[in-house]
């Protein structure tokens, strides 16, 4: 919601400061339309042309880097749980009910509306109870000889790498790119759409390009936020990894 508001009034922010100061420039007093005002005009919004293009490739790199690491510890994430199965398969019939907590908290978290949002996103008492019941059963149970206890020593080192890449996709999901970065910026943007507007002819090709051009850079903001987030919107980490996983425990 967030990444579409800001979207939303980056295109209202630069096509009134476009077309307002198309619209306005032949009412100014003769003084304001001088060609040495002009000029100055165009020099200082080239100064913000250059300052906009380096922070917006900042939040480009900074939300491609937080998208991809989210993407890695959800690999990661998956191919933990898919080592515990097995660790779990090799020890016998008394882990079984440890592999049908396992399975289930994998299908608990397919199975949300929001993909990933059991594992990832939330910290509810839901997602909590699913993820303790299978160290509670790795817990309780008795190994009875040397290989088993290695076994059992291995599963509880799994359960806990889990539990700590759970957290750390969680921690990591909230995004990265400060809102009063994302308020400068829509600020130069208007500032370089005003200069633009400053003595532009008034006729359909020019009030086009404008509508057009504010649209494809809100556009490109709302893509960049909503990637910063990867939870949410309409560009999401892929559940491919959990459902592989799946298909692994429940061969």
């Amino acid at each position: 919601m967030r990444e579409i508001i800001v979207a939303g009034s980056v295109f209202v922010c630069l096509t009134i400061a476009s077309i307002g100061t198309m619209v306005a420039y032949p009412r100014l007093p003769a003084r304001h339309r001088e060609e040495e005002t002009n000029t100055v005009v165009r020099l200082v919004a080239n100064i913000f042309v250059v300052m906009t293009s380096l922070v917006f490739g900042l939040m480009i790199n900074s939300s491609k880097n937080t998208f991809a690491g989210i993407d890695d510890s959800v690999h990661s994430f998956a191919t933990e749980i898919i080592l515990l199965d097995r660790t779990l398969r090799t020890y016998g019939l008394e882990a079984d009910d440890t592999r049908a907590s396992l399975i289930h908290y994998v299908e608990q978290a397919l199975a949300s509306p929001m993909r990933l949002v059991d594992p990832v996103l939330q910290s509810d008492r839901k997602s909590e109870m699913a993820l303790n019941a299978i160290g509670n059963n790795i817990a309780v149970m008795n190994p009875t000889d040397p290989n088993h206890m290695a076994l059992w020593t291995d599963a509880r080192q799994q359960y806990k790498t889990i539990v700590e890449r759970r957290w750390v996709i969680v921690e990591q999901s909230e995004g990265v790119i400060p809102m009063p970065l994302v308020f400068m910026l829509m600020a130069w943007l208007t500032l370089i759409f005003a200069s633009f507007g400053f003595r532009a002819p008034k006729n359909i090709i020019v009030l086009s390009m404008f509508l057009i051009a504010a649209l494809l850079i809100s556009a490109s903001i709302y893509l960049v936020l909503d990637m910063d987030i990867p939870f949410a919107g309409m560009i999401q980490i892929s559940d491919a990894p959990l459902r592989r996983a799946l298909a692994e425990l429940q061969q």
